[in-house]
Formats: structure tokens, sequence, C-alpha cells
């Protein structure tokens, strides 16, 4: 039988019962009320052109969506939790020197949608810089103005027929003269320092492997050299329409036989191991030719590389470095087999293009190793191409023009941007730069306000060269009267003025030559004309 201990029950229970008191435990808050509006911290956003990583603030009934959002923003996301939440929007950096602002929709659901804007600064447009000493300036100022012969040793088709192909193309087929001594005195007499002489191979090049020239074509060639050297002009040569960037059909067949094929290159190694041999053995024999001429003598290894759609071909805008890299393997086979061949020709300056010669396209050019260390990049300049060379034929150009009478983009800014930029990347560093072409076609004088905007044209944009260190040699293709593709200035035959060309000739002159205090770069741009 169990024996009862009443004391120690009546202990324990005691002790059992004086412990703490329980808690009671805390009402659950109440959660907040949904907002009815989106709002946002901070509204809008103003960004260096350096780009920057931004922190927004977001009040929302639901998780927000950003909509909008172009490819120089990136989101980064955050976490969702009492109506709010910070992202992060990392700005890239803004490489154009314009101005960019993106609008973003801002939605949730529940409440209307709100936007958001952010602005980016562009680069500085590079100042007016004062004229320089390096060998690049010294080079700029001995060229000079300078003016194409084109059309006349260029020409790759004579629109003949002739069996299974075409007809060889000579020097009077596009131009329908033979130039003369007189066509380079007049060129010089008229003001210009420099010729830039066209020159198409194609059919006067013989089979592999040898790819022997026609003598004949080298040989006059070399006379047109001779008589620009007799007028005291300095002179470049080059290969032009040996790219193949057209395509030329007679009676349904593709009869374009023109040998630097890029895209083709670019595709095949084989391909492209051929033309490299292809330009090492035409180099080789132009410049041994021409090895014992001064240096007022100029090699230009190509014109206008591209696949025939000028950086626009689905082919170029999937890499462009696929198809620039390969023009920089050309640029280097040329130097180095001029550089081979001695002579003056160890020395000689020579000239290697961007792709399609663009100067925005310099970003994956790759200038060549030269143990000479005597290379320029060549570049043109048409822009906006749809005043100076297209169908709309635009009468005006520049700050002064109308809305609807004018190109979109391409003003004066413009012209600032790209030059500046190449002024500061090449010529500032002592890497010389030359506009091969540049030029508008021609405006009837009768029609005064299309004149006065293409004289301001050619004005402003050779006073730019002159300001930012790049002589530029105007495109003449012999073609008179005005209208679209009408650049002739100096009769290829006779060396007289065509037309009204003195009056366009004696201002771009000026613009290249005139250093006086008072006649800047502003000053035209003071000038432009006022309808």
């Amino acid at each position: 039988m169990m024996k009862r201990f009443p004391a120690l029950a009546a202990v324990l229970l005691i002790l059992f019962s004086c412990g703490d008191p329980v808690t009671p435990p805390k009402p659950t808050p109440e959660p907040p009320a949904p907002p009815t509006a989106i709002t946002l911290s901070p509204g809008s956003f103003q960004v260096a052109q350096a780009g920057e990583t931004l922190s927004l603030d977001i009040t929302a009934p639901a998780r927000p969506v950003l909509a909008g959002l172009p490819s120089w923003i990136t989101l980064k996301d955050g976490t969702y939790k009492d109506y709010k939440i910070t992202l992060g929007l990392v700005v890239a950096v803004n490489d154009s020197y314009e101005t960019r602002t993106a609008t973003v929709n801002v939605s949730a659901a529940g409440a209307s949608a709100v936007t958001l804007t952010v602005t980016q600064e562009g680069k500085k447009i590079v100042p007016d810089p004062t004229p320089g000493t390096n060998e690049a300036w010294q080079l700029a100022k001995k060229l000079g103005l300078g003016w194409n012969i084109g059309n006349q040793m260029d020409a790759f088709y004579n629109g003949t027929w002739a069996g299974d192909n075409f007809l060889y193309p000579n020097e009077t087929c596009w131009s329908g003269v033979l130039a003369t001594q007189a066509t380079f005195n007049g060129a010089k007499a008229a003001g210009f320092s420099s010729v830039r002489i066209p020159v198409t191979w194609l059919k006067m090049i013989g089979p592999a492997p040898d790819y022997k020239i026609n003598e004949t074509w080298l040989s006059r060639v070399y006379e047109l050299v001779g008589y620009a050297e007799k007028a005291g002009l300095n002179v470049i040569i080059n290969t032009h329409h040996d790219e193949n960037h057209h395509s030329i059909v007679e009676n349904g067949v593709d009869i374009d036989t023109r040998w630097q094929d890029i895209l083709g290159a670019s595709k095949n190694p084989e391909v492209n191991a051929a033309i490299k041999a292809e330009i090492r053995a035409v180099w080789t024999q132009i410049a041994e030719k021409f090895k014992d001429k001064g240096d007022w003598l100029i090699f230009e290894g190509f014109n206008e590389i591209n696949d025939g759609g000028w950086g626009w071909s689905a082919d170029f805008r999937a890499d462009p470095t696929k198809q620039c890299n390969i023009l920089n393997e050309w640029n280097q086979v040329f130097v180095d087999a001029v550089r081979a061949t001695g002579g003056n020709n160890a020395t000689r300056w020579l000239g290697v293009p961007t792709y399609a010669a663009n100067p925005s396209y310099e970003v994956y050019a790759k200038m060549p190793d030269d143990p000479a260390r005597r290379l320029m990049l060549s570049v043109h300049f048409y822009d906006p191409s749809e005043f100076t060379i297209g169908d709309a034929q635009y009468s005006d150009w520049g700050h002064t023009g109308a809305v609807g009478k004018k190109a979109n983009g391409g003003d004066e800014d413009h012209v600032k941007e790209i030059f500046g930029n190449l002024f500061e990347k090449y010529v500032n560093k002592n890497i010389p730069v030359y506009v091969g072409e540049f030029g508008c076609s021609m405006r009837a004088q009768s029609d005064a306000r299309a004149w006065a905007f293409y004289l301001y044209y050619m004005e402003y944009v050779t006073k730019a060269a002159k300001v930012y260190g790049l002589p530029a040699f105007l495109w003449d293709n012999g073609a008179k009267g005005d209208g679209k593709e009408r650049h002739g200035y100096i009769d290829h035959g006779t060396g007289d003025y065509v037309g009204n060309s003195k009056i366009v000739i004696d201002l771009i002159v000026k613009a290249m030559t005139d250093n006086s205090a008072s006649y800047t770069l502003q000053f035209v741009y003071d000038s432009a004309p006022k309808f």
C-alpha cells in the first residue's frame, strides 16, 4: 500500500505554480493598405556620358513591370515587399555625340501606368583644335585641297556585250576624253595641291599565278602620274573598282568579274588566300613601276571595299569584325608588298581605307605593321547622302535649313563629330588621315535657294576638314550640268572650268587655304543661308 506524503505534494504544487506569468500573444498588425497609384523616386534621371548605375524606388499596388527599356539600359531586379521595390538601372557609355533619352513605361495591376525618363549626355564634340606641328599636320598642309579625276582610269565596264564577256573598258568609255598635260595644269592653276587618280586594273590583270598587268595600261597610268608631277601636284593612285560590290547583268548573265570579293573571302579561307596572292602580285608590279618617284606620290591600297551593302547587309551587321578583319589582312598584304620593292617605296606614304571608306567604321580598323611608320588612314565623306548624291535632292542643309527641305541628320555638328573623332584618335596621335573623296551633286545656279545651301555645304565641309587637320579631295566624275551624280568641275581633257564650277572651286580653295584669324569655322557657320 502506497504511503501518502501530503507535505511534499504541497511543495511541488507551489513550485510549479510560481513561474513567470504567461504573456498573451501580440495581436497581428493590420497589413498596409495597397496604394492606389504608382510612385517613382526619383521620377527622372540625368545621366553622364560615361554611364552609371541608377537606383529607382517604386511603390505600386502590384509588382511593377517596366516596358520600353532601350538596349543601352540593363535592368537589375529587386525584391517586391509591402508594395515597394528598388530596381537598379545600369546605363551604358554613350559613344555617340547625340544626347539620348529613354521613355520607360512603368505599369502594375490596380493602378494607372506612369513614365520614367532617362536622359544621357553624348560625347562632347572635339573643340576646334589649334593646328599642330606633328607629321600628320605637316602632311595635311602639304596635300591640302585635292581633286579626283574620277571616271577616267577607273571604268570597269563599257556597256558593250561581247560574247560571254564585256569588252575591255578604256580611258574614254566613261569620260569621253583623254586626259592631257593641260588637264593637270588646269587643276593646279585652279588652286588644287594634289590629285587622286582612281585606277581600275580589273581586266588588265592576267591569270594566276603571275597576275601580269597589261603593260600598255600600266604605262598610261605612269604617263598621267607624270603629267601631274610636271604640273606640281601631289598624287594618289589606287586600285579602285576592282572591289566586288556591284552586280553587272547582261542578257540575264552576271558578268561581274571583279576580284576583291570581301564577302567571299570572309566565308572561305581559300578564296581569301587567292585574293591576297593577287593583291601581292598587283601591288608589287605597280610599286616596281613607280619605285623611283618621290614622296609626292602616295599609294592607296583600296577604295571602298564592302560586300555591296555598304555596312547594312545582313552578313555585315551580324558580325562587322568578320569582314573588317579581312580588310585589315588585305591592308597588311598591300603594305608588305610595297615595302618589299625597296627604293623610295621603302618609305613612301601609303593610304589604307576603312570598310567602305566610311569614317564611322574606323573602330574596326587596325593600322598595319609598317617598319617605315608612314601610313595614312583613308576615308570618304558624303554625309548626308540624301542631300549630296541621293534621289531626293533636298534644297537645304545645315542649321538654317527648313524642316522638310533638308535630310534628317548630317548637319554641322555631325561634320564636327566625324572629323573631330578622326582628329582626336588619329591626327592628334600623329597618324595622318585624308578624305579621299567628298562632294555634292551640282545644283542649278538659277535656283537661288538650292545654290546657296550647296555652296554653304561645300564651304563648311572643306573648312571643317582644314580645321581638324584632314586634307580633302573633291570628287569630280566629269559629269557636266546639275542634278543627281553631277560632279563636273575641271574638264578632264582641257583643264578648263566646267560650267559654274569656278565659283565653287574658288570657295573651297579659300576654305582650305585662308588662315586669317577672322575666317573661322564659326564664321562660316554664322554665314549660313537664311531664307
